[in-house]
């Protein structure tokens, strides 16, 4: 009798975690090796879940109600994984580690020991190897990741294909915090406007180095393993070569921003290249998403993500700027000390402004319909597949699409320029 009260405890216990839902994913054709081993939330809809080609291996904890599992994916191959609320497109591959609140398109893939966190974009075929850390990071199609990565607040674009693809080498880190605790450090490595053609040379950061953030780096460029960027490059085919600073010890002054105005200048570059890739989804990409299965929820967690994503940008430059002392500089060229109250504070309200949905809508609208309609007869020939698509637009078409792009952003800084009248922003090309 005690042996069978024992076994009856025992059945109960292996008994998994909402066990009713994870039948209903065996049952609709989802491949579970071990179901005692999967956690799945009470608020995750087993509708969101294919039942067409995907696997959980053992050890996956899901949980989320935004959390989508499209055809083919494949979580958990190398280790346990963990999803917290993200878009799981066709055939990703999630080999181990922890996943919350990031969209991974059409055959992107992460290694074992991943810790990717919220607002990342991996579109298709993006990877990292194992022991890769993300956050609010965006890599287009092809972008590659080596080993031992830490490449958080950053977007990177370049390349034609999985043979022709921008880089990182293993153990980068983007150093995105600084002494003073702000996170005003986002980096683009490539832009939006070249980059979502799919056309552009690729970009490679050789391993153990690294890039102070913000800064720029321009297409074809090859930077040597060991650098670490801390200015621009926004020149293109280059070979970059970094230097180590000569030792010294002097006296440190802390929220000084002496570089204020670049660091104006880029992150709000990086924004207005926010703006357009969130326009171009909504112009361009969204009707490549409606061939999928559950096209409507991919597509707006992508989008919402890149929402969240600006919202990050004006939150850290919020941050920066309740710190600098309001009369700190009446010049933003030469950041002199000045007696007049500070542009940032008064003004800055209205900068962040500038990146409502809303406004960047109604920018470039005669070049946004022209390539619009050309884009809408070449799709016609190519089809559904939107890397065929992009990739077999003639280079007229493509450089219509780039200038559209291309106003947006140079608009936005303008205005954000002309707000901020005494920093001089945007005096060079703005683009990469």
């Amino acid at each position: 009798m005690a042996n069978a009260k024992l076994k009856g405890k025992v059945a109960v216990e292996l008994q998994p975690r909402n066990s009713a839902k994870i039948r209903q994913l065996i049952d609709k054709g989802v491949d579970i090796p071990n179901p005692l081993t999967l956690d799945i939330g009470e608020e995750v809809s087993s509708k969101q879940i294919s039942g067409s080609g995907v696997r959980l291996y053992p050890g996956c904890r899901i949980s989320g109600e935004r959390t989508v599992i499209a055809a083919g994916a494949q979580l958990g191959r190398e280790a346990p994984v963990t999803v917290e609320n993200c878009q799981i497109g066709p055939r990703v591959e999630l080999k181990g580690g922890y996943f919350k609140e990031s969209a991974f398109l059409t055959k992107a893939s992460m290694g074992f020991g991943a810790h990717v966190r919220e607002g990342c974009i991996l579109e298709e075929e993006a990877s990292g190897a194992h022991c890769v850390g993300l956050k609010q990071t965006i890599l287009f199609p092809f972008v590659t990741l080596g080993s031992l990565i830490n490449f958080c607040d950053c977007l990177m674009s370049g390349g034609t294909s999985r043979k022709d693809h921008s880089e990182v080498g293993s153990s980068y880190i983007h150093f995105n915090f600084t002494p003073e605790g702000d996170k005003t450090t986002a980096s683009l490595i490539g832009d939006v406007p070249r980059g979502v053609m799919l056309n552009q040379r690729p970009i490679f950061l050789g391993g153990q180095g690294g890039i102070v953030g913000p800064i720029r780096v321009g297409y074809g460029n090859v930077v040597v393993a060991g650098t670490i960027l801390r200015r621009d490059y926004t020149k293109e085919n280059k070979l970059i070569i970094g230097k180590t600073p000569p030792g010294t010890v002097m006296d440190l002054s802390s929220n000084t921003y002496g570089g204020l105005a670049r660091i104006l200048t880029n992150n709000i570059l990086y924004l207005a290249n926010l703006a357009a890739l969130e326009l171009w989804y909504r112009h361009v990409r969204q009707q490549f998403f409606s061939s999928q299965e559950f096209a409507e929820l991919l597509y707006q967690g992508v989008l919402n993500t890149l929402v969240l994503a600006k919202q990050e940008r004006i939150k850290r430059l919020k941050s920066m700027i309740v710190k600098i002392p309001v009369s700190y500089h009446k010049c933003g060229c030469n950041d002199k000390p000045g007696e007049a109250s500070c542009e940032v504070h008064d003004n800055m309200k209205q900068v962040y402004e500038l990146f409502n949905t809303e406004v960047s809508a109604t920018i470039g609208t005669p070049q946004r319909e022209s390539f619009l309609e050309a884009f809408c007869n070449h799709r016609r020939e190519y089809g559904q597949d939107y890397i065929e698509v992009i990739k077999g637009m003639p280079p007229d078409l493509s450089q219509q699409g780039v200038r559209w792009l291309d106003a947006v952003i140079d608009e936005l800084c303008c205005r954000a320029a002309a707000i901020l009248p005494s920093f001089h922003l945007f005096r060079k090309k703005i683009s990469v």
